[in-house]
């Protein structure tokens, strides 16, 4: 791919309308220094210089799309709290569609607080409860979605584990999506991939789909052996679910994509100084969805992406990136 179809893809994000559905999160950050031992235990004592809080989570693959140029239309859930409420209204002043975000009071809103001193992440404090949500609060969603779907070109799911991703609410969302016509990409945790078959997309990263396959009968615990392991075990992988790729994020290793009708494919990662990872599979997820929707090649789709969480990552804390960002990385 030369730099004008790069350039090309990147521009045709402007517009694009994705929906996101999936586990919202609050990241919140205390900044300081550490000073010194304390003397009550064998810690470090940071001294606090400020607060800050992002939308993580779900919410996160929300501003990477918007800070990408789409237009988003949120469906997820939050807790009848102060942080809830919040993380509502930011979304809305980012510019997402928050008419599907839905309140339940049997949870507080998932809250990660981490302590970074000197740009270095020392501690994480979670506050959530993950239980699955009610058949109520799952019926709220998925009439979210089917009132949504008319005027999407994408579903993209982000899940994290903390109850919003049903087996019921996902194999409804690929149905409903998949009837559509629309493109269906996901980020999912191993114990709900088997609920997302005959999604377009499934992202995982390494250890995910190590876990994913052993949960599948098709892989151990102890992870891919080998180069030849890990390709032959993502094909079958990739069939089983019944999926158009299967995208295993490798870190250092670049991007592998496993496609029943196209055999394995390698993407060279691209080097750089990586400051923070937290978030970065929710930009390949955002890029890739994009870069699908305006009608790239998954090869393509793949080389932006890859391009888009290198350039994140260089930042401290969940993080997006913009088009400029991503084009000047060529």
């Amino acid at each position: 791919m030369d730099r004008r179809r790069y350039c090309e893809i990147v521009r045709g994000f402007a517009g694009r309308r994705v929906i996101v559905l999936g586990d919202l999160m609050m990241d919140e950050y205390v900044w300081g220094r550490a000073t010194r031992i304390s003397p009550e235990s064998p810690v470090m004592v940071v001294e606090v210089e400020r607060d800050s809080s992002v939308p993580g989570g779900a919410a996160n693959v929300v501003n990477n799309l918007l800070a990408l140029g789409a237009q988003v239309a949120v469906i997820g859930v939050i807790g009848d709290d102060a942080a809830g409420n919040l993380l509502k209204e930011t979304l809305a002043e980012h510019g997402a569609d928050v008419t599907g975000i839905v309140t339940d009071p049997s949870r507080p809103t998932t809250r990660k607080t981490r302590i970074v001193a000197h740009s270095q992440q020392v501690l994480r404090v979670d506050r959530e409860q993950v239980h699955p949500v009610s058949e109520t609060i799952a019926e709220q969603l998925m009439r979210s979605l089917r009132r949504e779907i008319g005027s999407a070109e994408a579903v993209a799911i982000s899940d994290y584990n903390k109850g919003v991703l049903t087996p019921h609410v996902a194999e409804t969302a690929v149905a409903i999506t998949r009837s559509a016509g629309r493109v269906l990409t996901a980020n999912p945790k191993p114990a709900n991939v088997r609920s997302l078959r005959g999604a377009h997309l499934i992202q995982l990263n390494q250890s995910e789909a190590e876990l994913t396959a052993a949960l599948m009968g098709m892989g151990s615990r102890d992870g891919f052996q080998n180069e030849a392991t890990l390709e032959q075990t993502g094909a079958a992988m990739a069939d089983a679910l019944e999926i158009e790729t299967l995208v295993v994020t490798r870190g250092a290793k670049g991007l592998t994509l496993f496609r029943p009708s196209e055999g394995v494919c390698h993407v060279p990662p691209h080097p750089v100084e990586v400051y923070d990872a937290a978030g970065a599979g929710d930009t390949v997820i955002s890029a890739f969805t994009l870069g699908l929707v305006m009608g790239a090649a998954v090869e393509e789709a793949a080389v932006v992406a890859n391009h888009a969480a290198a350039c994140v990552v260089r930042k401290v804390g969940v993080a997006t990136v913009s088009p400029d960002e991503i084009i000047a990385d060529w």
